[in-house]
């Protein structure tokens, strides 16, 4: 099994969280939209919007983050 720090998991690792912030900008993109719109809103607070969209991912076991990769791989609708 690879390690979670090694070349061979931070591929699929990348892959996941691609994925994931694909669907979910995707599945938010209206309340994005208003985030984006408010008038707080900063271009310095797109990095910290981006980050916490990523926690997302860790809701996830690490078989379903390979189960999703691998089917990704194949070339496969998840």
């Amino acid at each position: 099994m690879p390690q979670e720090d090694g070349i061979q998991s931070s591929q699929p690792r990348a892959t996941f969280e691609s994925y994931y912030l694909q669907k979910s900008t995707q599945e938010l993109a209206e309340d994005l939209d208003k985030v984006r719109g408010a008038d707080d809103f900063k271009a310095d607070s797109i990095p910290f919007l981006v980050h916490a969209l990523q926690q997302g991912t860790v809701q996830f076991s690490q078989a379903d983050r390979e189960r999703v990769t691998g089917i990704l791989r194949d070339g496969k609708k998840v």
